[in-house]
């Protein structure tokens, strides 16, 4: 079979419809929309666009299906995700092409991708059956309380493209875990792994009418809707502060819990007496996971006057190395950026930050190629006041900015917005604490690079979001809490 066979092949096995009910459908309106490769511009398929009478018919699944599906025993839900994440992981080489295919990251990233996802169906098979509540005697000892924990209710899930499956699994995985139907909203760019990701779930035995999946190109449109009908009980979003904003507004009117994983602008903090070698691999790691189209990429550097020189330097000649070109070729280390707004929107930062007197080290503009590539870029001496320092860049853009003191290092990593995560370098351990407590983010690595992981709490502070997902607490966001008090014991 040839490589472009292959490439066929995997977007054929997948479903173009929506899935309501347990069952595959095309759009009421009978209308589609293309996704498209962002490495060559190319249409790959065309996929079912939802509109509002499908959602509605996907919300009315699951609120009939809520009830029964409460009821699972928590061994049965957790067997379903731990027959998924066994199943994801069979698949995957497949689903790694596919997502390479619609999202551009390197095959190599995208396999890495499927691992950490079916980690929280895993993760979240074991939370199933360590759902707890409390039995005590009230202070006055004339009464009882027992606590119990029950599934808030039918969910809105919506995902973004830059982690099309990990994002599904990472709000999937807590949903059935704690006993609660969902509707899944994938974004536009990449519905293909959301699709895939529920026909494997419906093989691993999830009941018709718990997952439902509405991939639109009305986002608006469908989901305001449903957050304001009633029935939806959680919402769960991941995406830019800006959409969330209108999302918390939408969902007040009726009190839905919510959980929100918005943006960021991390600082990466290199002091004098860190370790560069582990510096700099750690800053490839917060920088280029993901070709920088993550909300935890390393935004803002931030190194101390003494070794930024030679840290711009090593980090400059890291990224000139790395090889430019569809994600397809398993030798490529850097995939297009997703649209041709997010590449020019790299491209204004970047000549903002040199027309304000930053130096370009290496890359500073488009790859070659009919796609949406930018070359991995470093720059050194760059003003704080530009506006690299303030903006999620979402793209291979280092900006290098020195400090003196610890204090003006970390007053410029606090000046922001945003607080999800931050990553800080030093050899001192009494720094190392003191840093790590006074920076205003929800996650911290501390001298390393990666801080994502399943069995960990993923979340931030200010207008980073709200809520955690992964890790113990994960399961907690959709879980209702009920207290009976029992009196004439």
């Amino acid at each position: 079979m040839t490589v472009a066979d292959r490439e066929t092949q995997v977007v054929e096995q997948v479903s173009k419809q929506l899935l309501i009910g347990g069952r595959w459908h095309d759009a009421k309106s009978g209308a589609t929309f293309k996704v498209e490769d962002p490495s060559t511009g190319s249409v790959l398929c065309e996929v079912a666009d939802a509109g509002t009478e499908d959602a509605f018919a996907a919300l009315d699944a699951a609120a009939e299906a809520q009830p029964s599906w409460a009821r699972h025993a928590p061994r049965d839900r957790g067997e379903i995700l731990r027959r998924g994440y066994e199943l994801l992981m069979e698949r995957q080489d497949d689903l790694a092409l596919l997502m390479t295919l619609e999202m551009g990251k390197p095959v190599a990233e995208a396999k890495g991708e499927i691992a950490y996802a079916a980690e929280f169906f895993r993760w979240f098979s074991e939370e199933a059956v360590r759902i707890e509540g409390g039995y005590s005697l009230a202070p006055n000892g004339q009464a009882r309380f027992l606590i119990m924990r029950q599934p808030v209710g039918p969910s809105m899930l919506i995902t973004p493209w830059n982690f099309p499956m990990a994002m599904g699994t990472r709000k999937i995985g807590p949903a059935i875990a704690a006993g609660c139907t969902m509707v899944l909203k994938p974004a536009q760019q990449t519905p293909l792994s959301a699709l895939a990701l529920a026909d494997i779930l419906r093989e691993a035995g999830l009941p018709e009418g718990v997952l439902s999946v509405i991939p639109t190109t009305d986002a608006g449109g469908v989901t305001e809707p449903l957050l304001r009908d009633g029935r939806i009980r959680k919402l769960s979003f991941t995406g830019s502060t800006s959409v969330g904003r209108k999302l918390l507004e939408q969902s007040a009117s009726q009190v839905l819990r919510t959980s929100m994983e918005l943006g960021g602008n991390a600082p990466f903090l290199v002091f004098d007496d860190a370790d560069l070698d582990a510096a700099v691999e750690g800053a490839m790691q917060a920088k280029m996971r993901n070709i920088g189209e993550a909300c935890t990429a390393a935004n803002r550097f931030y190194v101390q006057a003494a070794t930024a020189p030679e840290f711009a330097r090593r980090l400059g000649e890291r990224m000139a190395a790395l090889k430019l070109g569809r994600g397809t070729d398993e030798s490529v280390q850097v995939g297009p950026l997703i649209d041709a707004r997010a590449r020019e929107k790299v491209q204004s930062l970047v000549d903002d930050a040199v027309g304000r007197g930053a130096e370009i080290l290496v890359g500073g503009g488009p790859g070659q190629g009919d796609g949406y590539f930018y070359r991995p870029t470093v720059l050194s001496d760059v003003p704080k006041e530009s506006e690299l320092s303030s903006t999620e860049i979402f793209g291979p853009v280092a900006p290098v900015i020195t400090f003196e003191t610890e204090e003006e290092a970390l007053a410029a990593a606090n000046d922001t917005e945003y607080g999800l995560v931050s990553y800080v370098f030093t050899d001192n351990l009494k720094r190392a604490l003191r840093v790590s407590e006074t920076l205003e983010t929800g996650m911290v690595g501390l001298n390393q690079g990666i801080v994502s992981n399943p069995a960990a709490p993923f979340g931030g502070v200010k207008h980073s979001g709200l809520g955690r997902e992964g890790g113990r607490v994960g399961i907690d966001e959709f879980l209702e809490m009920k207290y009976v008090g029992i009196g004439g014991v």
